[in-house]
């Protein structure tokens, strides 16, 4: 279940998470870190099961409703048992993005590509790392209220 993380940023369980989804330095981290306390456009939400937080996501939602993903993060010893996933159709569910966007690197390209996102390669960025667009059509179903599989 996702709960609201941005008022606990500070914690260390919501820090180690965010490390994770940036490049590892503490002056980034900081900086990301004050970005969410500071700008009220930016939510932070854990994802929390059985009183544990296993990942993390931080967005911005435009009036448009497109969500972009700031962060996404799981806990290295819980990846590839599908909360990353849950915690993209969560955030659909709670925020009715009409789409979703987000920038990744090689090492995640992956994960966004198998859960139906479409990726365009963005090149090389920054010295050495390609980038990748990946973006998802949210498609609400009308008779159930509910979203696409994704």
């Amino acid at each position: 279940m996702l709960i609201s993380a941005k008022e606990r940023v500070q914690q260390d369980v919501i820090q180690e998470l965010l490390g994770y989804s940036i490049f590892p330095d503490p002056e980034r981290l900081k900086a990301v870190t004050d970005d969410y306390a500071q700008n009220s456009d930016h939510e932070l939400y854990a994802y929390e099961e059985e009183g544990a937080i296993l990942g993390l996501v931080g967005f911005t939602l435009s009036p448009e409703r497109v969500l972009t993903l700031l962060h996404l993060a799981v806990r290295p010893d819980m990846r590839g048992q599908g909360y990353g996933r849950g915690q993209i159709l969560e955030l659909i569910e709670l925020k009715k993005p009409s789409r979703i966007v987000a920038e990744t690197d090689e090492d995640a390209v992956d994960f966004y590509r198998n859960i139906g996102f479409a990726v365009v390669g963005l090149g090389e960025k920054y010295p050495g790392v390609e980038r990748f667009r990946c973006e998802y059509e949210v498609e609400l179903d009308d008779e159930v209220g509910e979203t696409e599989e994704i």
